[in-house]
């Protein structure tokens, strides 16, 4: 699962002959970091909550990390019954998604990584009104047009989770359902909370709601401006 969420160029690399690529990608150190962090975080929050330290209790929280953040869907416990401090964990890895061109969906972490080193660039502004602070990848800068487009993609991202989120709720279901089922199919996670949790599924859904996410599947899957851009009146021009 995480091989399949890394990049595949990086694969592409590593088999003629560079496989240092991996070490010097910075969208990798962040996916992996992200992991190990949510792991140890989960496994954490379990044992305070008495659940005790073992190869087993550590591996439940790698398995289900990976299967979330990769959008696999894969589900080995129901992390429903765990503390609700590793379910936001969980909920939240549900937006991050894997690498670019890899076969992770949701956000990407290199639009993450972009998103948080252009807010450094904006807070160092704060301080240097003159400055001027690239933000760069590997050493190169990225194209403002770039940095653009990731900032309008990641903002569109959050508007349809939240008018899905929404209109799903006002169909029947309660608010943690709704998210849970709103962020499962927008990132193409698979389980989600509440009714549409690990060991539940989406049969119960509200015929209607299931249009709305079945659109937001698609939405997720096409990268979201593929499908704003249908509802322009220039595309069918």
């Amino acid at each position: 699962m995480t091989l399949a969420g890394i990049n595949f160029n990086l694969h592409y690399w590593a088999l003629r002959g560079n496989p240092m690529r991996y070490f010097k990608n910075p969208e990798l150190r962040l996916f992996i970091s992200i992991i190990i962090g949510a792991t140890i975080f989960i496994t954490a929050i379990r044992m305070l909550s008495g659940t005790k330290l073992s190869e087993e209790t550590v591996r439940d929280s790698l398995f289900q990390t990976v299967s979330i953040i990769t959008t696999t869907g894969f589900i080995t416990k129901d992390y429903e019954l765990w503390p609700a401090a590793t379910q936001i964990m969980l909920f939240l890895l549900m937006f991050v998604g894997g690498c670019a061109s890899s076969t992770g969906g949701a956000i990407k972490n290199v639009r993450i990584l972009v998103l948080f080193k252009y807010i450094g660039a904006e807070v160092k502004k704060l301080f240097y009104p003159r400055g001027v602070f690239p933000v760069k990848l590997e050493g190169k800068s990225v194209p403002e047009n770039l940095v653009s487009n990731i900032m309008a993609f990641v903002i569109l991202y959050v508007l349809f989770f939240i008018f899905g989120t929404v209109a799903v709720s006002c169909l029947g279901m309660d608010m943690i359902s709704a998210a849970g089922a709103v962020a499962a199919t927008l990132g193409n996670v698979g389980p989600g909370l509440g009714t549409v949790g690990p060991i539940d599924n989406f049969a119960d859904v509200p015929a209607v709601a299931k249009w709305i996410l079945s659109f937001l599947m698609l939405a997720g899957r096409l990268e979201i401006f593929t499908v704003v851009v249908l509802f322009t009146g220039r595309f069918w021009k």
